[in-house]
């Protein structure tokens, strides 16, 4: 399939799509702004609502629909949690009722009787009565049309025994909806001082694509379109798949964002369906593409990466309230352009390989399971699976081990005492998993490990005690203690007989204390101060941090 045939695919999907006649608008909201992720996960655990948490990001619809079936029971709700709702509505209202409310460079706009009527931070209801609406630095709906444009901007500081370290971004973002099409956009220029998320790191700090010595810039965005029962989209965006509060281990999230047709499903109470094709960076120089010119500077070699390519699916059931059971796979493929066989979204990809890819070496391709149970009140109870290579007969051998990566936790949110959270997860995986030999197959874009921060060969602690005094304010105590064995595709040994963990090549243990604001809708305020000790391997962490560490960090930022 060549680039003319992908386009024309690509339309006529879209075309397809617009044939189902049926309202909605859907634009993903950004994975780093948690504080809305947490609060919906905080009213789940209190089965206030259901959610499946293991397919992020969520769409500004899900959540104002969220809001709203938590608003139906705001009996139930604590004082604090209450103030918080109020908080979000001013900002999730806008994606309810379909343009009741108009608002138009900070001053709220309404149609009534087809005039447009103005009012300073406020906008009317049909029966008259006042609704609060967030501001924004350009907002304007009616009902055919909206838009939101807003600025990014913010930084921290970290200050301990090894000096300073610095970390602003500017940018701005839009979004807006025509009917059943959204569309959103977001540019962030990122300047950080020393670098603290480069690929090789052990880190769930986000890195880039590095175009300067401390410089990188992040667009992301798309077009999408919905219906009652789903949405589709053309994006660059973020994922994270799989439950949990500490780094999820199916996609991670930490990668730089990449191009994917995206497909979410749920055309019945019990089941959900998500997909995406995606366009991954190799960084694999193809020597047979690549070629010398010449230029005022004199020759220069063009080079030119192979390419590659992911498909992945997610079913999820939900055979009892508040319980949901997540089964998928996905496959990383390096073909020359993309094979059709990886877009039909249903299909189980390592057998389809089998048949596309017979009598010679397959492409990389993964399983996943994950379930989410919180059928008790105040407890969420999760465990997920990675499976990147699976052979029963290794489960009786003592010295084989397959590719595993599994991670199991609880959140005690509420009981026994309001506001309170007790989180603990544990996670751990097997030599090799997520790793490849062929380096145009790793479970990688732009360098960057898909799953989890930790790589593979590693175990990981995490506990922490979460506080919200008042609305939108966290105060965390938490801790970790993580580590990690030998590289084995570094050392260059056989695939099976991998000890896990024979040795700790690397091990972080930090302490820490972080209490973060959200000042209004998007501007937050934090400031922590965390002692670690990162120990082993100097290639696995930032020397800013390497070695017993007492770190503050202070930092604030309007938008994502």
């Amino acid at each position: 399939m060549n680039s003319v045939r992908l386009i024309r695919f690509i339309i006529a999907f879209f075309l397809l799509l617009c044939s189902v006649a049926s309202p909605g608008q859907e634009v993903p909201y950004p994975l780093n702004n948690y504080g809305v992720y947490e609060f919906l996960d905080e009213l789940a655990n209190d089965q206030i609502i259901s959610i499946n948490s293991a397919i992020k990001p969520y769409s500004r619809l899900f959540i104002a629909n969220c809001l709203k079936r938590a608003e139906e029971k705001r009996d139930q709700l604590s004082t604090r949690q209450q103030k918080e709702l109020d908080f979000y509505m001013l900002d999730f209202r806008k994606e309810m009722n379909g343009g009741t409310g108009q608002w138009y460079n900070g001053a709220t706009v309404q149609w009534l009787n087809g005039k447009r009527e103005r009012e300073g931070g406020r906008a009317k209801r049909r029966s008259g009565s006042a609704v609060k609406l967030r501001r924004d630095l350009f907002y304007y709906k009616d009902s055919l049309f909206s838009l939101t444009i807003n600025p990014i901007i913010g930084g921290e500081l970290f200050t301990n025994s090894a000096g300073e370290a610095t970390y602003w971004r500017n940018g701005a973002e839009a979004r807006g909806y025509v009917q059943r099409w959204g569309f959103y956009a977001s540019l962030r220029d990122n300047h950080e001082k020393p670098l603290l998320g480069l690929p090789t790191y052990l880190t769930q700090r986000k890195g880039g694509h590095i175009k300067g010595s401390t410089d990188w810039s992040d667009m992301q965005g798309g077009i999408t379109y919905s219906w009652k029962w789903g949405n589709a989209g053309l994006v660059k965006d973020e994922i994270s798949w799989g439950n949990n509060y500490n780094g999820a281990n199916i996609f991670g999230g930490n990668n730089p964002s990449f191009i994917q047709l995206r497909l979410h499903l749920n055309p019945v109470k019990w089941f959900n369906f998500d997909y995406f094709h995606g366009w991954l960076n190799s960084m694999v120089v193809d020597s047979a593409k690549s070629f010398w010119v010449t230029n005022s500077d004199g020759p220069d070699y063009r080079e030119k990466y192979h390419r590659k390519y992911i498909a992945a699916n997610m079913f999820t059931f939900t055979p009892l309230k508040f319980l949901n059971i997540s089964v998928g796979n996905s496959i990383i493929y390096d073909d020359s352009n993309v094979n059709p066989a990886y877009i039909v979204p249903l299909f189980f990809y390592k057998s389809v390989d089998h048949s596309v890819s017979s009598g010679i070496d397959n492409m990389n391709s993964q399983m996943f399971f994950d379930i989410s149970s919180r059928q008790i009140r105040h407890l969420h109870l999760y465990a997920t699976l990675f499976v990147d290579e699976l052979s029963v007969s290794r489960f009786t051998k003592k010295d084989e081990w397959n590719f595993f990566s599994w991670k199991a936790g609880f959140r005690l949110s509420n009981f026994p005492i309001k506001d309170l959270s007790l989180t603990s997860e544990f996670t751990y995986t097997y030599p090799l998993t997520f790793q490849h030999y062929v380096p145009t197959l790793t479970f990688e874009s732009n360098g960057y490990n898909l799953g989890h921060y930790l790589r593979d060969n590693s175990r990981e602690w995490y506990v922490a005690l979460d506080y919200r005094p008042i609305r939108t304010m966290d105060i965390k105590l938490f801790f970790i203690d993580a580590i990690r064995g030998p590289d084995y595709t570094d050392l260059g040994t056989p695939r099976l007989g991998n000890p896990p963990l024979d040795s700790i090549n690397w091990h972080n243990t930090s302490i820490g204390f972080r209490a973060s604001y959200q000042v209004i809708n998007d501007l937050y305020v934090w400031a922590s101060f965390v002692y670690s000790d990162v120990s082993g391997d100097v290639r696995w962490s930032p020397e800013y941090f390497f070695g017993k560490k007492n770190t503050f960090n202070l930092g604030i930022t309007f938008g994502f």
